[in-house]
């Protein structure tokens, strides 16, 4: 009777490809993913460590599933991921019941670690970043028609807040030609939309090439024949160069969206989180970008209630946001994380008027959202299918990136498999998301 191995993967689509990687190794053994982590022998807990929140999520599901050893069938629990690697001897030490500890550079090592386990002996193991497997096979997590296309790991940026650097390492771009291989592999399997991700993928290339090769990359991307929508996530401001975006206003595959975490507007605060810009470089920049790439959806993540914040800081950062329009904009309070710069500095501001700011700054977004999405009634939008609910199918358009924008909703008396794109006339908003009708054709 086969292994069932089960697996939680918490935390960023970049962990979640380390987590397919995994997936396909267990595979690859010739055991059962289960895709019911409580029903399995053995359950992998793929783990975040960025934030406090996603931290303390992290030790839960651990904890959770420690308890569940012994219930029903299982007997192994394996911790993988950015906790793990942050806080090796913790992790360890302080959760006996885990059977397996590693840091992301023994992934390789998870299968035998698991086997051993199952034959009674704890292993607990831990490496250099460098060694995080980035090649290989992937089982996807996600629907079919999607998957996230990691083309580095780890950062260089230092951003003073961040934690990433310690947890991940160094930059490190993976060469092209095994990213557009995987890609092809991917395509041949379905995937329509590739959604290229790193912690800075504008940075793709600078340590492999000496240069800035995202826009080539995007363009061998686009070659792909069945390919239908590459999407570009986590763009750096400082590396957005003329070059990407005329290869984002020409090629026809690539989605005109931009995800580019902004952090803030205040040049002084933008100085103390060790980021470049203000309020009118950023502008200027935002400018450029829907010059050259008419059309482009704009989405960004601020962070509220950094140190020393002050109050005028924080209404320039909501008039800021109030005159560029994002078109999706997502807002995290401030998180002091340990062995990072920023937790050392005065004037930590209080968190109940973190959480205050965070709620005022989607105050302020709301409007500039709803007036955007009125403007889309009447206009003929493709989406990609996802699922049906109520009476209604749904999924996304070029406009929304998977699992954090919004939806489309449409009645249609088609019937659909997922990934499937589909015109939809839009005809109303309900409330953050669209709806409308299916163009039948």
């Amino acid at each position: 009777m086969a292994v069932k191995i089960g697996m939680v993967s918490l935390g960023c689509s970049k962990n979640q490809v380390d987590a397919e990687w995994m997936l396909a190794k267990i595979a690859e053994k010739g055991w059962e993913i289960c895709p019911d982590p409580h029903q399995c022998d053995a359950v992998i807990i793929n783990t975040c460590g960025f934030i406090e929140d996603a931290k303390k999520e992290s030790i839960e599901t651990i904890l959770e599933f420690c308890q569940k050893k012994g219930q029903d069938a299982l007997k192994v629990v394996a911790v993988t991921g950015c906790l793990a690697e942050r806080y090796q001897q913790q992790v360890a030490e302080q959760i006996p019941e885990a059977d397996v500890v590693l840091g992301i550079g023994r992934n390789a090592q998870l299968v035998d670690a698991i086997e051993h386990a199952l034959e009674g002996h704890r292993t607990v193991a831990f490496g250099a970043k460098e060694d995080l497997p980035l090649e290989g096979e992937r089982i996807l997590a996600n629907e079919p028609f999607y998957a996230y296309l990691k083309v580095a790991d780890g950062c260089d940026n230092r951003c003073s807040y961040c934690a990433i650097p310690l947890i991940r390492g160094r930059f490190r771009s993976r060469p092209m030609e095994n990213i557009v291989a995987e890609a092809q592999r991917l395509a041949a399997r379905g995937v329509t939309e590739l959604n290229v991700v790193a912690q800075d993928t504008t940075r793709y290339g600078e340590d492999l090439y000496g240069r800035l090769a995202l826009p080539e990359l995007l363009q061998q991307l686009c070659r792909i024949p069945s390919i239908k929508w590459v999407r570009i996530l986590y763009c750096y401001p400082d590396r957005i160069t003329d070059q990407l975006l005329e290869v984002m206003a020409q090629e026809e595959k690539i989605v005109k969206y931009m995800d580019i975490p902004l952090q803030h507007a205040d040049g002084a605060l933008l100085a103390q989180m060790n980021r470049r810009g203000n309020r009118e470089s950023l502008t200027s920049l935002l400018n450029r970008i829907r010059e050259k790439v008419p059309g482009v959806i704009l989405r960004t993540t601020m962070i509220v209630g950094f140190p020393g914040e002050t109050q005028e800081q924080f209404e320039e950062l909501c008039q800021f946001v109030k005159d560029v329009k994002f078109e999706r904009l997502g807002c995290f309070t401030y998180s002091a994380e340990e062995d990072t710069p920023a937790a050392e500095m005065p004037n930590q501001v209080d968190e109940e008027l973190k959480r205050h700011r965070a709620e005022l700054l989607m105050d302020t977004q709301y409007p500039i959202l709803e007036a955007f999405n009125q403007s889309q009634v009447g206009q003929t939008l493709e989406v990609a299918v996802e699922g049906f609910e109520d009476g209604y199918w749904y999924g996304r358009s070029y406009m929304d990136a998977p699992d954090i924008d919004t939806k489309v909703y449409f009645t249609s008396s088609s019937n659909y498999e997922l990934g499937t794109y589909v015109p939809v006339k839009i005809n109303g908003v309900l409330d953050y998301d669209l709806s409308g009708t299916a163009l039948e054709v």
